[in-house]
């Protein structure tokens, strides 16, 4: 029985592991994406938190919908998740225990919301939140112990909301024991005083309450030993004046940055000046935007602090920068004069700052670039973008040896002269987008060697003649998108031999140009990202190349072709090998032939939307086995076959929106993958609708009932492997209990064939009697029965040792021996009832016999038992 069981266990054991019983949710959602183990489900209409989400991504985006409320229940099965997005959503009630489960969430953001009020215990089970965003909402009342879980909270942004004490304040941050920032910028707080926070030493190094309508700020307690960072400014109106209050300037020691702007204090610059004096051996970063003061007055009380190196004076009314305004700015290395209208700057203004590294000029009223800026030998970064001016003059820039970064972007520059750059060795980024730039002369075939970064985008630019960039040997990234380029001279580009992106989107480059532009490239040798979309060039037809496009760009990885291209020839991408991923979007192909990939088999990313494609079949021959991303939306193909599926083993995304899908069997195989397939998603799949045939256009493509399309594959192999096992199981304990039954059965049903063949045949018997003894017994019948029965009686015996045919089955043998003789002569013992072959020859007798009514024999013919004579009958 102990062995019954202990079989039966294993195999029970043995069946769950065949059988299928694990359900496979699959990956495509129905209003989310997945990228990078980020869920992102913003911008979707969404009124509630989806179910679908799979419990192994680490982010979650669910901002711009239209959820109202988050409940228990919402977020239980995310054990890996550390990344929570709500902003911009209509959320007015977060219930208790929403975030519970959420051992794992380092940040949080609920920014722009609806909420009023948060109840104790709201954040319960964020212990390990690092990050809480909960700006723009309507907030006015916090229970105490609404955050008291946050106990590992480092940044906490409650701005825009409408808190009005700092006790509310130290309600807040007592739970708070690791806060390093803390943003309360525009609420309503009126008083902010260090006793009301907490009495005990906190970590905060950044606190930002500024655009609150502070009339006192007083730090009384050493509550902000380690705060570097403080910004009070920007009141929401002029008229509120504040009171500072610090008597221990110690308390605040370790202050480095400090925005006051827009700041009104009484007795006005006196009482400013108090409260810089507060920093006056630590502040190195000063920012005083759009001041109400003598504004010069305060620069040089800002300056004579000798630690400030940085100054930020934008949004100021600095019409005219005058040459005594920074004459206390010895220090600085850093000046902010953004948006103050200046429209002039006198020649000695910077004479002062000698040591300025970074100049910020950008959106004022400045007509040419200020000559003051040449006394400038160590500047660093010059930012002119957004001004008036209309021209470069070789000495614009003088002196300026040192300088890397030039902007001067969205200004109204024509052309660039030969020598506007001629003094800037070291420049590496070199900014003029958005001017009126049409001729660019020789200003890049000299003097730039160092230049990384040069933007030359939404210009006028229409010819790029040769030799223009040969002085840029160390150029990476070239801008000249949206302009009008419609020429490309042959050596063009020479020179540029360690560029790696290009963007020549948006020009005229048209159909007289295409016999020549690509040999225009053969110079750029390590050219890694290419972009040529929204042009005019087209190939008219599938015919071969002489002169395959793209010589020497061995390199290219990413190559953009958005335009007007006709065909394709497939000798296209021979000089292209590493590339990795190509757009092929707004095309006209209609068609594609496999063959066209052959030389780039590693492409990963293949768009190819808005082509007219009549069909995905290419695919199958094509081997791109890496490929991870299609995007094939906007095209006239309507049947995705499993070829199809199976020719894209790596894919992980695919975008097939605005097709025109049939509703029949012949996508059943990829509706059933859009369902199942856990490791690509198909974007926004279940909002597919049918459009043929036309009973079923406008229905829910994923709604089509595909089981009677298909033999299920999975179901036939579950019932096949279930019936093997258990015809197995049936097996085995038949065997285990009935193998001696069913032998008998076997030469029962042997015997039964026997005698039903042979019974109609009358035959006369080969031998009187057929004996049937165990081997131990042989002697006794050689010696006794034998001589008595064939010579006495004159019998004929059928003895196995003697008439038995050598080589035939012993079955066989004993089964014509039986049916060969009128009586089967059993000599009974005890060793024959133990013996298999003479207890088989009994039964096979018996099965076709019956006793007779014989006389007894003489005692002398007993042997240890005795001996049965059967005759035997014809008819069953």
């Amino acid at each position: 029985m102990g062995h019954q069981k202990s079989l039966l266990k294993h195999l029970i054991i043995f069946l769950l592991f065949t059988i299928d019983c694990f359900v496979v949710q699959g990956f495509t959602l129905r209003s989310c994406r997945i990228s990078l183990n980020e869920a992102i489900c913003s911008d979707s209409q969404l009124k509630e938190v989806p179910t679908d989400i799979p419990p192994t991504v680490e982010s979650i985006n669910l901002s711009n919908n239209k959820i109202l409320k988050l409940q228990e229940g919402n977020f239980t099965d995310f054990p890996h998740l550390t990344n929570l997005d709500l902003k911009q959503n209509k959320i007015t009630k977060i219930g208790k225990g929403t975030f519970s489960r959420l051992f794992s969430l380092k940040t949080l953001n609920l920014n722009n919301n609806n909420l009023e009020k948060l109840d104790d215990g709201v954040f319960d089970g964020l212990s390990n939140l690092t990050e809480l965003r909960i700006s723009t909402n309507r907030i006015k009342t916090v229970a105490p112990d609404a955050f008291r879980s946050l106990t590992n909270l480092e940044i906490f942004v409650f701005s825009l909301n409408q808190l009005r004490t700092s006790k509310q304040i130290g309600l807040i941050i007592k739970h708070m024991p690791h806060l390093t920032q803390l943003h309360l910028h525009h609420n309503h707080i009126q008083t902010f005083t260090s006793s009301d926070l907490t009495n005990k030493p906190t970590g905060i190094t950044l606190l930002d309450i500024s655009g609150n309508p502070i009339k006192l700020f007083q730090i009384t307690t050493n509550a902000f030993p380690n705060l570097t960072n403080l910004n009070v400014g920007n009141p929401p109106t002029t008229t509120v004046t504040m009171i500072w209050d610090v008597p221990d300037k110690a308390m605040l020691a370790k202050v480095d940055t400090l925005d006051v702007s827009r700041v009104t204090m009484g007795r006005k610059s006196a009482k400013m000046w108090d409260l810089l004096s507060t920093f006056n051996t630590s502040l190195v970063t000063l920012t005083i935007n759009s001041m109400h003061y003598n504004l010069r007055t305060l620069i040089n009380k800002s300056c004579s602090i000798p630690t400030v190196s940085t100054l930020k004076l934008g949004q100021n009314y600095l019409f005219n920068i005058s040459s005594s305004l920074f004459e206390m700015c010895t220090n600085v290395t850093e000046i902010d004069l953004s948006k103050c209208g200046i429209k002039q700057i006198a020649d000695e203004s910077f004479r002062p700052v000698l040591r300025l590294r970074t100049l910020s000029l950008d959106r004022n009223k400045l007509q040419t670039v200020p000559s003051a800026i040449s006394n400038l030998r160590w500047l660093n970064k010059l930012d002119l973008s957004n001004n008036s001016i209309k021209s470069l003059e070789c000495n614009d820039f003088a002196n300026l040896t040192l300088l890397q970064y030039l902007s001067l972007p969205w200004n109204k520059i024509t052309t660039l002269s030969a020598c506007v750059f001629q003094n800037l060795p070291k420049l590496r980024v070199l900014q003029l987008q958005g001017n009126s730039l049409t001729k660019i002369s020789n200003a890049f075939t000299t003097h730039l060697p160092n230049l990384n970064v040069l933007r030359l985008n939404q210009n006028s630019l229409t010819t790029l003649e040769n030799g223009t960039f040969h002085g840029l040997p160390s150029l990476q990234h070239l801008f000249l998108f949206q302009n009008r380029i419609s020429k490309l001279e042959e050596g063009c580009f020479a020179g540029l031999g360690n560029l790696s992106e290009l963007q020549l989107q948006d020009n005229n480059i048209d159909k007289k140009t295409v016999d020549k532009i690509f040999g225009t490239f053969q110079d750029l040798v390590n050219l890694q990202s290419l972009t040529l979309a929204n042009n005019h060039i087209t190939y008219p037809s599938f015919l071969p190349m002489k002169h395959p496009p793209f010589m020497n760009l061995s390199k290219l990885k990413y190559l953009n072709l958005n335009m007007q291209l006709t065909g394709i020839s497939e000798e296209f991408f021979i000089h292209t090998p590493k590339l990795d991923s190509l757009d092929l979007n707004s095309n006209d192909l209609m068609d594609i032939s496999p063959n066209l990939f052959s030389p780039i088999p590693n492409i990963t990313k293949l768009r190819i939307s808005g082509i007219n494609l009549r069909s995905l079949d290419f695919l199958t021959e094509a081997n791109l086995t890496k490929l991870e991303f299609l995007q094939a939306r906007k095209n006239a193909f309507s049947v995705i076959s499993e070829e199809i599926i199976r020719s894209m083993p790596s894919l992980r995304y695919i975008d097939l929106e605005f097709n025109s899908f049939t509703c029949d069997c012949d996508n059943a195989a990829f509706i059933k993958w859009i369902k199942k397939s856990n490791q690509t998603e198909v974007l926004n799949a279940y909002n597919f609708k049918c459009y043929y045939p036309s009973h079923q256009k406008n229905k829910m493509f994923l709604d089509l009932d595909v089981q009677s399309c298909m033999i299920d594959i999975g179901y036939i192999c579950f019932t096949f492997t279930t019936c093997v096992n258990l015809l197995f199981l049936v097996a085995s304990l038949t065997y285990h209990f009935m193998r001696f039954q069913l032998v008998y059965t076997y030469y029962i049903f042997l015997a039964w064939l026997y005698d039903r063949k042979n019974k109609s045949r009358q035959a006369p018997s080969q031998y009187d009697a057929f004996v049937s003894y165990n081997v131990h017994d042989e002697a006794w019948v050689y010696r006794e029965l034998v001589p008595r029965l064939e010579k006495q009686q004159g019998w004929k015996l059928c003895l196995h040792h003697r008439d038995f045919e050598p080589g035939r089955p012993i079955v066989d043998n004993i089964t014509d021996a039986i049916y060969g003789s009128r009586k089967t002569l059993c000599v009974i013992s005890r060793r024959y009832l133990q013996s298999e072959w003479c207890s088989r020859e009994m039964q096979v007798a018996r099965s076709g016999a019956q006793l007779p009514q014989l006389p007894p024999l003489p005692h002398t013919w007993l042997f240890d038992g005795c001996f049965v004579f059967f005759k035997k009958i014809n008819t069953l």
